[in-house]
């Protein structure tokens, strides 16, 4: 007789009043790997957590677990986002902290935080080794928390699971935020791991998934349906574009420079640790730029000199909008200029904003809004909100969207005002493969005005077809500058 490990009936939860998973009804026989997609906002995210007992449902969950394995008789959640607290148990940090000595001071190292974590579960720390080299991360044992990147925030979650192997593993958007080296990786594990007795629920879109993966389920209508890999890679409809609103149709205010950004053998330094080094590059008004590099190539840093964010930017022969930094513009000025959205952005943004407010903060460039925007910018954002399909969100709080409605609300805050450059760095994490090829679309829309472009993105379905020149980074150094014809990027 077939055992099975998560017997569900009749799951019910409801999401503001609104029902999210109706007499859902699921078995997971033992040995099974399932893989769980689908479009955004349908429930998975719920149900995983049900199933982990992180949030309440009504209906049954029966877990089986084998009372003969070695390995932890246990459910382990992996979220797409990892909270963290200092030293003091805060964690309300915000964006620009990470660039903060003090802040760096007071938070834990990856060192201590492994160490804690293999005493919490007794797992001796030589035996991670293969998976912190695996995934790319040994040498990050002395980086503080707040100093990682997103992407290697996803894969510190990543070690600890695999390190844990639990008898039952759900991993939630696992390869967000990992460069294509780390996803084969990290297939790789997950094969080994299922290999010994874990069981996994993998919550995602992508295309490349472990071989394992034996089952796979979609939520409609509150309910799982299970489908085939055929089904799954069936192309759905496309929706009908809807068109861009008129005040992004306009050329962005007039370049005062043709020279948007210039950077002249720049090198950022912590401590003994090198981040950046001799960096030259150009970006000209108007021009499409792609920036890859594996996950700690120094993306992140990078943008964040640009952004006005990062303080070393002043001890380097850099210029943006044609001035030099330091020159007496202050960071509002500079980010008046600039429309962002990136991970950390997404991370530290305030949670208790609503969809409305959090669109308008885009003209200040603020974490929520504190102040009257006036009818213009009122009328602006609101045609976001029908452009992005987000009518029926208008007034909810954005920690309580789905990942991919929140991630709709803050594209939408990043062009509202029309900016003279675009920096989008993996602007489609947490959106199905549909609102990827939207935003794109709208990408391209937009940029035939004359925006400038600096794009990052892992995988080639999220890159838009406006691209025109790349830059790689490899260790912090620029590795190539080339003009592309086509899409064709691995990294």
């Amino acid at each position: 007789m077939i055992q099975p490990v998560v017997h569900i009936t009749k799951l019910n939860l409801k999401y503001r009043h609104k029902p999210v998973l109706e007499d859902l009804c699921w078995t997971i026989n033992r040995g099974e790997n399932w893989l769980l997609c689908g479009a955004s906002g349908t429930g998975k995210t719920s149900l995983a957590k049900a199933i982990a007992g992180l949030t309440h449902s009504y209906g049954n969950i029966a877990i089986s677990f084998d009372p003969e394995s070695s390995l932890p008789a246990m459910v382990y959640y992996v979220a797409n986002w990892f909270q963290f607290k200092d030293l003091e148990g805060q964690s309300n940090f915000y964006y620009q902290q990470r660039y903060n000595k003090q802040a760096v001071e007071t938070t834990a190292t990856v060192q201590v935080e492994l160490e804690s974590f293999g005493k919490k579960y007794g797992l001796e720390l030589n035996t991670a080794e293969g998976i912190l080299t695996a995934l790319g991360f040994s040498g990050l044992k002395n980086a503080t928390l707040i100093q990682l990147s997103s992407g290697e925030h996803k894969k510190l979650q990543l070690v600890k699971a695999l390190w844990l192997k639990p008898q039952l593993l759900i991993l939630d958007l696992p390869y967000n935020g990992l460069d294509t080296l780390s996803r084969q990786n990290l297939n790789t594990l997950l094969e080994e791991i299922t290999e010994s007795g874990t069981q996994l629920i993998l919550i995602s879109n992508e295309p490349d998934l472990p071989v394992c993966i034996d089952r796979i389920a979609v939520i409609e209508a509150g309910k799982l349906v299970e489908i085939s890999a055929d089904q799954r890679n069936q192309n759905e409809p496309e929706h009908l574009m809807k068109p861009v609103p008129a005040f992004l149709s306009d050329v962005p205010v007039p370049f005062s420079s043709e020279q948007v950004v210039k950077m002249v053998d720049v090198n950022i330094r912590y401590g003994d640790k090198q981040v950046l080094k001799n960096i030259n590059w150009e970006v000209k008004a108007g021009e499409k730029w792609v920036l890859h590099g594996h996950n700690g190539s120094g993306k992140s840093t990078l943008l964040s000199l640009i952004c006005g964010d990062h303080p070393q930017a002043y001890a380097n022969d850099f210029h943006l909008f044609g001035n030099k930094r330091g020159s007496g513009e202050s960071i509002w000025e500079i980010k008046e200029r600039i429309g962002l959205i990136s991970p950390e952005l997404h991370w530290y943004f305030d949670p208790s904003a609503t969809v409305w407010q959090s669109i308008v903060s885009g003209f200040y460039n603020s974490s929520g809004l504190y102040c009257d925007p006036g009818y213009t910018k009122k009328a602006q954002a609101d045609e976001l909100i029908h452009y992005f399909g987000l009518e029926e969100y208008k007034d909810t709080l954005m920690n309580e969207l789905p990942l991919g409605k929140q991630r709709l609300a803050l594209l939408a805050r990043t062009i509202v005002k029309n900016p003279e450059l675009l920096i989008l760095d993996e602007p489609c994490q947490g959106l199905d493969q549909q609102q990827t090829r939207h935003f794109n679309k709208l990408v391209d829309d937009l940029c035939k005005n004359g925006t400038t472009l600096i794009y990052v993105g892992h995988f080639e379905a999220q890159v838009p077809e406006c691209i025109e020149k790349r830059i790689l980074l490899e260790n912090g150094e620029v590795k190539s500058v080339k003009t592309i014809a086509q899409k064709t990027y691995t990294n």
